[in-house]
């Protein structure tokens, strides 16, 4: 999943939104051992959520939309647009309640910015000056995050017309894997984490 599912599936824990934003941005032990017992519990939740959407078939299915574009970048993708459907989805955010919760998480991290890892506070600059946690609800915003994404992938030949193309003409059987896969996504959180949340 990317950032605005971890950052929900957190349940409003600020140590928890903090560890599950950080956790691609810590690597080993040592540096794990350096944040605080209940950061470290939402890098090892954000890990987690990880496993469980990747071996879940609905995820397999949304790739397969992108995959014909972008080969083994469809995860990533398919994560952005997971992100996009989560934001306007009214059985957790209105607007409204959309615009307040990412004011919240920006502020966690803003408070614990001097423990947290370099290269994650050189991306969520960009996530902050950005708004990508909001922005997230239009498809000018995936859009945007999509030619940013291509931008920092390596090995990835396809211009952003083509992945935000194939976001579009997709977009209804990809609301519906996400609509199939992200119920049971909170339920398992919330299995494993049972006093995190209300």
């Amino acid at each position: 999943m990317n950032h605005l599912a971890h950052a929900y599936l957190s349940f409003h824990d600020p140590e928890l939104i903090t560890g599950n934003l950080i956790a691609d941005f810590i690597k080993g032990k040592k540096q794990l051992e350096l944040q605080t017992p209940e950061i470290q519990k939402g890098i090892r939740l954000h890990r987690a959520i990880d496993t469980y959407t990747d071996q879940h078939p609905m995820t397999a299915a949304a790739k397969q939309f992108f995959r014909p574009a972008v080969g083994l970048y469809a995860g990533v993708f398919t994560d952005l647009a997971f992100d996009h459907f989560l934001a306007t989805d009214p059985l957790y955010f209105s607007d409204e309640s959309l615009y307040t919760f990412t004011r919240f998480v920006y502020a966690q991290i803003i408070e614990r910015k001097a423990q947290l890892p370099a290269t994650f506070l050189e991306m969520f600059k960009y996530m902050y000056d950005f708004d990508w946690l909001y922005n997230y609800r239009t498809t000018d915003g995936i859009g945007r995050a999509i030619k940013g994404v291509t931008r920092r992938a390596q090995y990835l030949e396809t211009s952003p017309d083509i992945v935000f193309a194939t976001f579009i003409e997709h977009y209804e059987g990809l609301k519906k894997c996400y609509q199939s896969f992200f119920p049971e996504l909170v339920t398992y959180v919330k299995e494993i984490y049972p006093l995190e949340h209300p």
